[in-house]
């Protein structure tokens, strides 16, 4: 068994790169998903969260109001650095409970870990390889303004609070290109783990 950490920045492909990992039998835990359940109420997350950030950031219905939340966390530098140190720690946990117990059920099966701040949050310590999808810039760039309707300087934003292209490649056992299409990019996919398979099987 092989626990690859998938990462990338805006418009890099990752999504693309897990979607089709999973269509080829690889377990897929997506970091996402795993933080919309760190703020479920009842976790000691959810719980760490009020107490460092206000009750007024509850919800009626008693979930996070995710607006209130990040309206506070952007009013101040600090706030988002408190807010990490809380949620990271959180979603770590769960996905390492959830490679365990696929391992134990599947000891053969590849587990993907999809996370942008894979490396920024310091979850690539419990995988086995690190594989990073990059573009260029200015494709990231026309690509996430055509996908979500936004003006340039906000996709810019976005991009300059991420790593660097080459903060990622410095990190990466394996480098996806994606500056072509997506069949290129899946293709390229295939041959990774093709390559992975000869590697377990050295």
């Amino acid at each position: 068994m092989t626990v690859i950490g998938l990462t990338g920045g805006i418009a890099s492909g990752k999504s693309t790169l897990s979607t089709y990992a999973q269509e080829r039998g690889a377990y897929v835990i997506d970091a996402d998903l795993l933080g919309h359940r760190a703020y479920e109420p009842g976790t000691a997350c959810f719980d760490s969260v009020v107490t460092e950030f206000g009750q007024d950031v509850v919800a009626e219905d008693g979930s996070i109001d995710r607006k209130v939340l990040g309206s506070k966390v952007f009013a101040e530098g600090s706030s988002l650095k408190r807010l990490t140190d809380i949620v990271w720690p959180a979603i770590k946990e769960m996905a390492r409970a959830e490679i365990e117990n696929v391992k134990r059920r599947e000891p053969n099966r590849t587990i993907v870990l999809e996370a942008a701040v894979l490396l920024e949050a310091g979850w690539h310590d419990f995988v086995d390889e690190v594989w990073v999808a990059v573009v260029d810039v200015e494709t990231a760039i026309a690509r996430t303004m055509k996908r979500d309707g936004v003006d340039r300087s906000a996709v810019q934003s976005r991009i300059d609070a991420q790593l660097s292209n080459e903060a990622r490649i410095a990190a990466a056992d394996v480098v996806f290109d994606n500056s072509g299409t997506v069949d290129d990019l899946l293709a390229e996919l295939d041959r990774k783990f093709k390559e992975l398979d000869t590697r377990s099987a050295a």
